[in-house]
Parts: structure tokens; C-alpha cells; sequence
């Protein structure tokens, strides 16, 4: 489980005296805490390693957008450190699918579904989140998904 992998992420860090990953890992637990008290209260339980695959993209995507407004900003410093956070986060996040992939699953859904339009988007990212949510970029589908259907 990814849950485990971190917490001995996290013990080999602080042995080996890494200040800024074990921070990072700290952090990422105390994400993944705050996840399973709000879990506590829903009323279909999520699978664990969804449950933390979603929190680790969460973050990862976080980062992405603030390491862009501190390049943006001149702010080389802390975009280093979003950088360095970023690293240890996709270093738990499954193989991201490529361009290639992501195109081939949109046409598959859109053969299956009979998408035409633009307004079956919906019902093709629908169908794309369902089938490859953890493993695919939610912006890049987007994109790929508007382009197929117009």
C-alpha cells in the first residue's frame, strides 16, 4: 500500500537526516490524516490507495501551480522548494498515462459512447475519470477531449 510506502519513506529520512523530505513526508501524511477524518462521514468509503492517490495528485497539482507563479514572479527561491515537495510527491503517484495513451482511451470512449459533439464532453471525461482517474492528467484530457470533439 502507498500508505505504508510513505511511513517508511518517512523513517528512512529521518535516520538519514533529510530535513526538507522528511518535511514533505510529513506533510503528505498530515494531508492523507485530514482525508480519512473527512472519509469518516461519507457514506460510500473510498478504496485506501484511491484515497491517497487522490490526496498525492491533489497536492501534485498544487505544486505545479504554485511553482508556475513564483517562476512567474521571480521568485526562483521558493519555487525550488514547491519543486523539491513536488519531487518527493510524484515519487508515490502511479505512471501517469502519456499523450499517446490519453488519446488512444479518448477514442475508444468516444467509439463506444457515440460522442460527436461538444456537448457529450461531460459524459466522455465522465467515462475517462471512471476508467483511468488515477493514472491520467485531468487537464491535459481536457484539452484532448475538447480538440476530439470539435
Amino acid at each position: 500500500m502507498i500508505r505504508d510506502d510513505i511511513k517508511a519513506a518517512t523513517i528512512a529520512a529521518m535516520k538519514a537526516g533529510e530535513k526538507d523530505r522528511t518535511a514533505a513526508l510529513r506533510q503528505i501524511a498530515a494531508k492523507i490524516k485530514d482525508r480519512d477524518i473527512e472519509e469518516r462521514t461519507a457514506s460510500k468509503p473510498t478504496p485506501d490507495d484511491e484515497l491517497v492517490v487522490s490526496v498525492l495528485q491533489k497536492m501534485a497539482k498544487q505544486r505545479r501551480e504554485s511553482i508556475e507563479m513564483y517562476d512567474n514572479g521571480g521568485r526562483a527561491e521558493l519555487a525550488a522548494v514547491e519543486r523539491a515537495e513536488l519531487a518527493v510527491i510524484e515519487e508515490f503517484l502511479p505512471q501517469m498515462m502519456d499523450e499517446a495513451a490519453t488519446r488512444a482511451a479518448i477514442e475508444a470512449i468516444k467509439a463506444e459512447t457515440g460522442a460527436s459533439s461538444m456537448k457529450d464532453m461531460g459524459t466522455v471525461m465522465a467515462e475517462l475519470k471512471a476508467r483511468h482517474g488515477a493514472v491520467i492528467d485531468g487537464k491535459l484530457a481536457s484539452g484532448l477531449v475538447k480538440a476530439a470533439l470539435s
